[in-house]
């Protein structure tokens, strides 16, 4: 006897920030949404309208993180299957600062936990949150007496609204430059900075019944304005959890990267009330410190689509077209400037003028690996 067949639609959600309908992001997600769509048997539905009835259930595809659990419930999201992405009670819990501590006693918003950083503490950098502009001062001066300061807006993508700086001044300015409501609402890292870095992608996603966890590494590129910025990832994934991946990982720092991120992860379920995420990455930076040490440190979490989902969908496409495949590898590529064209075997994510950044091309390239 056949069971029945539960379909149901995937709808998108843009974030705050983008709701040109032609931006790389907007459409990246509506491309990433529809493959998510085809894996799990739904139709797609385009972007999210709350006078519309969809053939249910529905499945999210959100720009962002989710913020608040009951904005979450009243949209049909109650678990990890309900979306790719994920869910926090408070908007403080998906910014870089959960990761490290305060430097004094201070008021610090709902929801901001002193559990997280100390939970974490050996496995990410020397660094403080601030949520006043003087304690931002104190702990930035602070880490400058080990050397360079990394100053980091909390809610920064991709290496934006960061700024290495070398003594107070250059700090100040930096400073200077955020708003104040920012800082009290969001907060400002001032964090240790490494030399030489390898940044690593250490993620997993849950859908459909499949669990990949992956390793991989970041790769910089040139805007259209000659500023380095992210231009891509190659992941390495395996069927499994992140002890699955541990076990198959053989590079030591690689090993590290990964405890780092379980750490994090866990740490996360543990001091963060109502949070569940289907897509869990975590940027872990390997590099040298003032004192010429080599370090690893977890920098910050993704719990939503992001910069590798491109190839997050490639795998899990993969498979889910072949039981047997163990592991596999893929790539996303972003490529500014007009004069490309991209690989005839990529899958092809955007490819045109972005309103606000100009000429890109983002792509994906996978292979599978290793069968049983």
């Amino acid at each position: 006897m056949n069971s029945k067949i539960e379909r149901g639609t995937v709808v998108t959600i843009a974030a705050p920030a983008h709701h040109n309908a032609l931006d790389h992001e907007s459409m990246t997600r509506r491309t990433i949404a529809a493959t998510l769509a085809d894996l799990k048997g739904f139709e797609f539905g385009g972007e999210f309208d709350p006078t519309h009835r969809y053939p249910l259930p529905l499945y999210f595809v959100p720009g962002t993180t989710l913020v608040g659990l009951d904005r979450a419930a009243s949209l049909g999201i109650h678990g990890e299957d309900d979306l790719f992405g994920g869910v926090v009670a408070f908007g403080t819990m998906a910014t870089k600062s959960i990761t490290h501590p305060l430097i004094d006693s201070a008021r610090v918003p709902e929801g901001w936990s002193a559990d997280f950083p100390a939970s974490v503490a050996g496995h990410v950098l020397d660094g403080y949150t601030a949520f006043d502009r003087a304690d931002a001062r104190r702990a930035g001066r602070r880490v400058l007496e080990k050397g360079p300061l990394r100053v980091k807006r909390s809610r920064g993508i991709g290496g934006n609204g960061q700024w290495v700086v070398q003594d107070a001044q250059a700090m100040e300015t930096c400073l200077a430059g955020i708003d104040t409501a920012e800082i009290e609402s969001s907060g400002v890292v001032l964090e240790e900075n490494l030399e030489e870095v390898t940044t690593y992608s250490v993620g997993q996603v849950r859908v459909g019944g499949m669990q990949v966890s992956y390793w991989g590494t970041q790769r910089l590129t040139r805007n259209n304005h000659g500023a380095e910025v992210y231009g891509g990832s190659d992941l390495s994934t395996i069927r499994g959890n992140f002890d699955t991946l541990a076990e198959a990982a053989d590079n030591p720092e690689v090993k590290l990267a990964i405890a780092g991120a379980r750490a994090y992860d866990a740490a996360a379920g543990e001091c963060f009330g109502g949070f569940f995420a289907s897509r869990r990455n975590y940027d872990v930076a390997a590099g040298t410190d003032a004192r010429g040490l080599r370090r690893v440190g977890v920098l910050e979490q993704s719990w939503r689509i992001g910069g590798a989902s491109g190839a997050e969908m490639a795998v899990l496409a993969m498979f889910r077209r072949d039981r047997g495949l163990l592991s596999a590898r893929a790539s996303t590529v972003e490529v500014y400037g007009a004069a490309f064209t991209p690989p005839s075997r990529a899958t092809v994510l955007f490819h045109g003028v972005d309103p606000q950044i100009g000429p890109l091309t983002k792509y994906v390239v996978s292979a599978p690996h290793v069968h049983a």
